[in-house]
């Protein structure tokens, strides 16, 4: 088992607080352009950086990370002083959405490389890397009473997943964590941003396919 001390490294917490800001900066502006009060916003700042870093703290027993670290709330509520002071003109178009993919990769693998030095297996430790890039910005979709982006067929849990499984090959393959961090954000971050540019989705279920009789 790894040392839980291993993951403190400056390339993990760079990514950790990338993640965190990229994350509560989606939230923010989902509130402004619901136009919704500065508290409202603050909180889908919070929720949404920290929502899935929290759920993967519980899941492998470690300490809620952002409880015991004072940037990383801090860093949630300046986001949303940042989006109460700009107008949502300037964050239209695709940015909010490459910005959150690629806050989904740099979390996806955080969260992966945590769970390997807490002794997780690889397979677990690889779904805890999709938990962490995922989950918060399906509270922030299900607070918001819109419908979440795990219900849509776009890459997006599945760029989670490449980054996350590239992440724990890597790591079990004994390489420089740094290459094996900086290979797998980019490749996530990649492939979510060829599906937005390009629409790409996964096939959706239709009965009578993959050998499921039709029920006539």
């Amino acid at each position: 088992m790894l040392e839980p001390v291993a993951i403190l490294t400056p390339v993990v917490d760079i990514l950790d607080l990338l993640g965190v800001a990229l994350f509560a900066l989606t939230g923010a502006l989902l509130a402004a352009k619901e136009r919704q009060t500065f508290v409202t916003m603050a909180f889908f700042a919070l929720v949404t950086g920290v929502g899935g870093g929290t759920i993967r703290d519980l899941l492998i027993d470690a300490p809620v990370f952002w409880v015991a670290d004072a940037w990383v709330a801090a860093i949630c509520l300046g986001t949303a002083v940042i989006a109460w002071f700009t107008p949502t003109k300037w964050w239209d178009g695709k940015f909010l959405d490459y910005a959150d993919g690629l806050g989904l990769t740099a979390y996806a693998v955080l969260g992966a490389a945590k769970a390997m030095t807490y002794g997780i297996p690889p397979v677990p430790a690889a779904m805890m890397g999709i938990i962490t890039g995922c989950v918060g910005g399906i509270i922030r979709d299900v607070v918001a009473g819109r419908p979440s982006i795990i219900m849509r067929p776009e890459l997006y849990v599945t760029a989670a997943a490449l980054s996350a499984s590239i992440c724990v090959a890597g790591m079990m393959a004994n390489l420089p964590n740094v290459i094996t961090w900086s290979v797998a954000t980019t490749a996530g971050f990649l492939l979510r941003g060829v599906a937005i540019r390009y629409n790409w989705a996964l096939p959706s279920y239709r009965e009578g396919k993959a050998g499921i009789a039709d029920s006539e």
